[in-house]
């Protein structure tokens, strides 16, 4: 099925060639059979706000295509990208099991296709299915890895410069682009939230590692030229 932002959905979880690396979307075809009879699938432009940090959780929304930058605010109105999350990761998930409002704001990058699960139902078909609950607690697991990698990564790093190149070392780790080439999918402004500095700050770090031809870059295209000499500016 084709959507009007460029997508092409796919609406059966069952034939969806995702599955293998998903924790959730791999269960058996018999669960996800069951699955399929109470999520909605939908294509998201980008910029579109899926759910809002202190709202009361309405359920879930599995990531099916594109990327969701996740945030919260302070009370003097900044902000903190905590994570952008990537294809098959479920989406809050822990205040759909709680029952307390959204910690986070999840904000559509690009195109998205989402599937979303009213709490209700959510709740009913982890109670029915034993090994999609078990699957459910392994994400959550992950989730907390994740969240502790994060801090321990970039809480710890001693200048804006080391969180940056950790950054980007990152995301070339994590989308197995053995060329060095990255997309970059956030703004100087996002990245800056991401490492708690200033857009201004990220933006020299920027010229400062093309000058001395650490990277390069063309547009959203990121080339990280001295892989070695970025992982010393990262400390490791």
């Amino acid at each position: 099925m084709h959507s009007p932002y460029g997508l092409d959905l796919i609406e059966s979880c069952v034939a969806c060639r995702l599955r293998e690396n998903s924790v959730f979307c791999g269960l058996p075809d018999s669960v996800l059979h069951a699955f399929e009879k109470i999520k909605y699938t939908t294509g998201y432009p980008a910029d579109a706000v899926l759910f809002v940090e202190g709202q009361s959780p309405r359920g879930v929304f599995v990531l099916c295509k594109g990327r969701v930058k996740l945030s919260f605010s302070s009370t003097e109105g900044k902000t903190l990208i905590l994570k952008v999350a990537e294809p098959v990761e479920i989406l809050g998930l822990g205040a759909t099991l709680s029952g307390k409002p959204y910690d986070l704001t999840a904000e559509t990058i690009g195109p998205c296709q989402i599937t979303f699960v009213k709490r209700e139902d959510f709740l009913r078909f982890l109670k029915t299915h034993n090994e999609a609950c078990f699957r459910v607690t392994e994400q959550l697991s992950h989730k907390y890895n994740d969240a502790c990698h994060e801090m321990r990564s970039l809480g710890l790093s001693h200048s804006a410069a080391e969180k940056l190149a950790k950054l980007l070392l990152e995301w070339s780790s994590r989308n197995g682009e053995n060329n060095g080439r990255v997309d970059l999918h956030l703004t100087h402004e996002e990245m800056a939230q991401m490492i708690g500095t200033s857009r201004e700050t990220v933006s020299r770090l920027f010229a400062d590692f093309k000058n001395h031809q650490v990277v390069d870059y063309h547009g959203a295209t990121l080339l990280i030229r001295n892989k070695p000499a970025l992982r010393a500016i990262a400390g490791h």
